[in-house]
């Protein structure tokens, strides 16, 4: 049952990390708060991809005992490995910057102290749990605790809606108060948080630290088909607590502490205190997932020795990479970065190393002499192959929107 249950907690943990960190909490309820629910749409589609592509990461390493980038070097060769390698890199420090940020917030809002003066505090506290913390204990407790984030599926729950309100507003529709662009870019960020490459290096790297084998494959997919969801079902509830709290009144979502109102009216101080723990929880747990990902990626494809697991010591390149991520992450932010923003600019950036980072997964997952009886079925490579080109257009579309529609100001 213990077994069960970490396991579990990884998956629960990657779909936090994935779904709901600062910057898609944020990002949840300025959707809401403009949109409705008409992107809701967004939604399960990212999470089916994602479901789709941790399993099959989550397979080869279950299979081969070989991680995610790994696999990239080999199928895609040094120099278009290593351009891959230095966007998702690129990408993930970003988002951890944004993470520690967050985190800063949320201290920020429990007891007043300027959010700057929390930032050395917050990226000492993740260096901390990385280098004492057993990785069983990361997942538990990160993942469990950021379930609190559920308190907003309450509160979309005691704000009433009608089912006819709920089903009017589930209608994707383009909006007569914004511009077209604007819809789309915020479509493309949805869909690219969902899809985040650094996700699926956690969840292969988690596994492989979990020591799955072939025989974990059963474990492995209920992690994915419960874990993932998760995520997903706290992101719709941000989003819809933000429209029929804010989107009627004209009430804008910029901050997490606009966001915390709803849940205050409803549930009082606890109410908020829990939501704040749940905020925090997920913030810490995905912290800890950006750095370890930035660590994972270096050392997989530079063939170093990796893992969570093992002391400092014994993968000194490995931590120091991730400590090398969380310097960097605090210095961008004492610059006065507001970390919400920078999260945004990450999420739509990533959707550029997308292809590069699910091709090799779908290639290999495929391969039957890689995988024997364990490799991809005709639906499952139907169904990555129409991802993988869903993937390439959001690839190829995000940066203009961006531009165009100045980061969907």
């Amino acid at each position: 049952m213990k077994g069960r249950l970490a396991g579990l907690a990884l998956g629960v943990l990657t779909a936090i990390g994935g779904f709901l960190d600062i910057g898609d909490i944020v990002t949840n309820g300025v959707v809401g708060a403009r949109f409705g629910l008409s992107l809701a749409w967004v939604t399960p589609l990212g999470v089916a991809g994602i479901m789709l592509f941790a399993e099959m990461s989550g397979r080869v390493a279950a299979c081969s005992g070989r991680a995610t980038f790994e696999i990239i070097r080999e199928r895609l060769g040094p120099r278009v490995g290593g351009a891959n390698l230095i966007g998702s890199v690129l990408t993930t420090v970003l988002t951890l910057t944004a993470e520690i940020g967050g985190i800063a917030a949320v201290l920020h809002i429990a007891s007043d102290i300027r959010p700057m003066l929390w930032v050395p505090v917050a990226a000492f506290g993740v260096w901390v749990i990385l280098w004492r913390v057993r990785f069983s204990v990361m997942q538990n407790v990160t993942g469990l605790l950021g379930l609190l984030l559920m308190i907003f599926a309450v509160t979309f729950f005691l704000l009433s809606p009608s089912p006819s309100e709920i089903a009017a507003d589930l209608v994707p529709r383009l909006p007569t108060d914004e511009a077209d662009p604007v819809y789309w870019y915020y479509a493309v960020a949805l869909f690219g948080a969902a899809m985040t490459p650094y996700e699926v290096f956690f969840f292969s790297s988690g596994g492989i630290e979990d020591r799955w084998t072939t025989d974990d494959i059963r474990r492995m997919r209920i992690n994915v088909l419960i874990g993932f969801p998760i995520g997903g079902i706290g992101s719709l509830a941000i989003m819809g607590t933000s429209s029929f709290a804010f989107r009627q009144a004209g009430i804008d979502v910029d901050s997490l502490s606009t966001l915390m109102l709803p849940v205050a009216e409803v549930g009082g101080q606890l109410a908020v205190a829990l939501a704040l723990i749940g905020v925090l929880a997920a913030t810490v747990g995905a912290s800890l997932e950006t750095a370890l990902s930035t660590g994972y990626a270096v050392a997989q494809y530079s063939g170093w020795t990796w893992g969570a697991t093992r002391r400092p010591r014994d993968a000194a390149r490995f931590h120091v990479v991730m400590l090398a991520a969380i310097v960097a992450g605090s210095l961008i932010l004492l610059t006065g970065v507001d970390p919400v923003a920078v999260t945004e600019y990450s999420v739509v950036s990533s959707a550029i190393a997308l292809p590069l980072t699910y091709l090799p997964i779908l290639v290999v997952a495929g391969d039957r002499e890689y995988m024997g009886e364990h490799a991809n079925g005709r639906l499952s490579n139907a169904l990555g192959t129409a991802f993988l080109g869903l993937i390439l257009v959001v690839s190829v579309a995000a940066i203009p929107l961006m531009i165009v529609t100045g980061a969907g100001r």
